[in-house]
């Protein structure tokens, strides 16, 4: 994991789209969609139904990588209010071993208002740690340091005449001081949103810079998405 700045504390950002913080072994993931398959599938539209247990399998690597003590969920970690009980039996063994050995924090997001209840852990609105907001989607407006989900950012990029896309933070400061940033969606069924898109930029303000962070070669590279008028 790559090391960076924010809210003026040492954080690490993962390939594998987690962030984590060392201060207090807390592992952040944004967006999971369990049982999203499942979903399509009783809507007529047939997916391989693992997308699940790749994803809880996503969770436990990180775990185990980081060594996290605290898993804070930034909503939309089920699909719908009924994942819990579509979750098949070892994806169901899977989460319930994960939720028993650390300390399990969901937040609520648009998909799955009351979902985790059913899945083991605490369930909350929105907390605060450290000095820093977890929610599950940005509040424009808000002026103290900010972690939230809900977007699934992605930077598009032309290299080399080629077009790459990949999931991004989105990080913003303002000249109060305060920073926020998006997680990128963490579940091996998630689509995305172009990072640059307005939506995204709006509820991001007020902001001086909005960039994109992508961890590579060992570092955390930034991408202006956005910059307030002098």
């Amino acid at each position: 994991m790559v090391p960076f700045s924010f809210a003026g504390e040492e954080w690490l950002l993962g390939a594998d789209r987690a962030l984590y913080r060392p201060r207090d072994a807390a592992l952040l993931l944004a967006d999971l969609h369990l049982e999203k398959a499942s979903f399509f599938a009783r809507h007529g539209q047939m997916l391989p139904p693992y997308d699940s247990r790749a994803t809880l399998e996503g969770v436990a690597l990180a775990i185990r990588r980081t060594g996290a003590r605290r898993v804070f969920c930034l909503g939309d970690s089920f699909h719908d209010n009924h994942g819990p009980q579509r979750l098949e039996p070892h994806a169901a063994g899977m989460l319930a071993a994960l939720t028993r050995a650390v300390d399990w924090v969901w937040i609520t997001g648009n998909h799955d208002s009351r979902a985790e209840a059913a899945a083991g852990g605490t369930l909350v609105d929105e907390i605060e740690i450290g000095g820093v907001i977890l929610r599950h989607q940005a509040r424009r407006g808000e002026t103290r340091a900010e972690l939230s989900g809900h977007y699934h950012p992605r930077l598009h990029l032309t290299v080399r005449g080629r077009r790459i896309v990949r999931p991004c933070l989105v990080a913003s400061a303002s000249e109060t001081g305060g920073q926020r940033m998006i997680l990128p969606a963490f579940g091996s069924l998630t689509g995305g949103m172009d990072a640059a898109d307005p939506a995204i930029l709006a509820a991001m303000q007020p902001a001086q810079a909005i960039d994109a962070l992508i961890a590579a070669g060992g570092k955390v590279a930034r991408f202006p998405l956005w910059r307030a008028a002098a």
